[in-house]
């Protein structure tokens, strides 16, 4: 190690580890710091990459967790992110998904949804249904080994199969944006389909959260109950106090944040009435617009914690043992075949050419985000081992960057 090298490395570790009465601030915001750094910078290699931004920013949220920083720079890396200090770090990094989810919300346009063509109920259905079928299947051969003991075959089959049927609208509304399709049939109708299909795989998820947290049968079709009940409530009559009284910026918030808890509190986690908080906002698209840019310095700053947080938890060392590297393998496998299958059939179906169809699928596949999130509940619940937490990482990882690739490929044939 050279001289300079080792200097850098022992006041970096100087500034982490002196004590003094503000550790717990000093640590946090160092951590906010660091993970910035490393979202801003891989973000900007992933665009000369020609991939989204956020592509670079979960990577870089894995860069700086154990299976880079941990074995480069031990020292720093434990002195960065001691575990006494990760519950701040968590609840800071949930604020940020809850806020990004809201921003999800704003973006759904529900009369567009409503006045949309069997087409894209069709495509977005069979884009969850068929990947969602082959990831119970593949359940059955990963309990034994992949679920931690004491988890339902039930709660994991489920998770499994949402883990590979979730599109991110989000990040499949910028991949069509930065290549300037998405005012094209194709691009409209890949995001009716993806908005369609969140919703559908949401909603799952929000049943198979109620199934891992209750205690019994009757504490399930209690949460399940209660959260329709919410949902009801917010969509049929909270959203009609809201057209006749509009909310100013302070007002949104508390809807937000009050929305986020009531859904904390039934128990199916807080970004689902974060997510629905945004969706009953009734505003013009315009109105969306502002809101949503208003937000973006919040989120931007809050959202890369949470793929620290995420990289932190990732330990992709343990797919170096082959048992689990082929798991993984096959996964990413399966959610591909599964996405871009199921979507291409029901499009060329549905009167679509096989280069659209297979378009649309490879559209279809993008994960990031949103798979992310849902992973992160699912470890957070105990459904998944850390072996399964970071083969679902690397897929989500793997079949987003594939989406350009993969829609570059099936743009040039036909």
């Amino acid at each position: 190690m050279s001289r300079s090298l080792f200097i850098l490395q022992s006041l970096f570790t100087g500034i982490l580890l002196t004590p003094s009465g503000g550790d717990a601030l000093r640590v946090l915001l160092l951590q906010i710091v660091a993970t910035l750094v490393a979202a801003r910078a891989l973000s900007a290699v992933a665009r000369r990459l020609g991939q989204p931004g956020v592509i670079g920013e979960i990577a870089g949220g894995i860069v700086i967790g154990p299976t880079i920083l941990g074995r480069l720079w031990p020292s720093a890396f434990h002195a960065l992110f001691p575990i006494a200090s990760l519950g701040a770090l968590k609840l800071l990094a949930e604020v940020g998904v809850a806020l990004f989810m809201f921003r999800v919300g704003l973006d759904l346009d529900l009369k567009a949804l409503r006045d949309q063509t069997r087409r894209a109920i069709v495509i977005s259905n069979a884009s969850i249904v068929v990947p969602f079928i082959l990831g119970v299947l593949a359940a059955l051969a990963l309990y034994g080994s992949f679920a931690p003991a004491g988890t339902s075959f039930t709660a994991f089959a489920l998770f499994i199969g949402i883990a590979m049927a979730i599109t991110a609208f989000p990040v499949l509304a910028r991949i069509l944006t930065e290549r300037g399709i998405s005012a094209t049939p194709l691009g409209t109708l890949a995001l009716t389909c993806a908005a369609i299909g969140d919703i559908t795989a949401w909603s799952l998820l929000a049943a198979v959260v109620a199934m891992a947290t209750a205690q019994s049968q009757a504490g399930v079709l209690t949460m399940i109950a209660l959260t329709v009940l919410f949902a009801a409530a917010m969509l049929g009559v909270v959203r009609r106090i809201l057209m006749r009284f509009p909310l100013g910026e302070a007002g949104l918030a508390i809807l937000l944040f009050a929305s986020a808890a009531a859904t904390e509190a039934i128990g199916i986690h807080a970004i689902f009435g974060a997510f629905l908080a945004g969706v009953i906002v009734p505003l013009t698209p315009e109105q969306r617009r502002e809101t949503g840019d208003r937000l973006s310095f919040v989120t931007h700053a809050l959202l890369p914690l949470f793929f620290a947080y995420v990289g932190v938890r990732t330990e992709l060392a343990l797919l170096l043992d082959p048992r689990s590297f082929v798991v993984c393998i096959a996964i990413i496998a399966i959610a591909t075949i599964g996405k871009v299958g199921g979507s291409a059939v029901a499009a060329r179906v549905t009167g679509l050419g096989w280069r659209d169809a297979f378009s649309l699928g490879a559209l279809m596949n993008t994960r990031g985000l949103m798979e992310l999130i849902a992973v992160n509940v699912g470890y957070e619940l105990g459904i998944l081992t850390p072996s399964m937490f970071a083969i679902l990482v690397v897929m989500a990882l793997v079949t987003t960057i594939a989406t350009g690739p993969m829609l570059s490929a099936f743009r040039r044939t036909g």
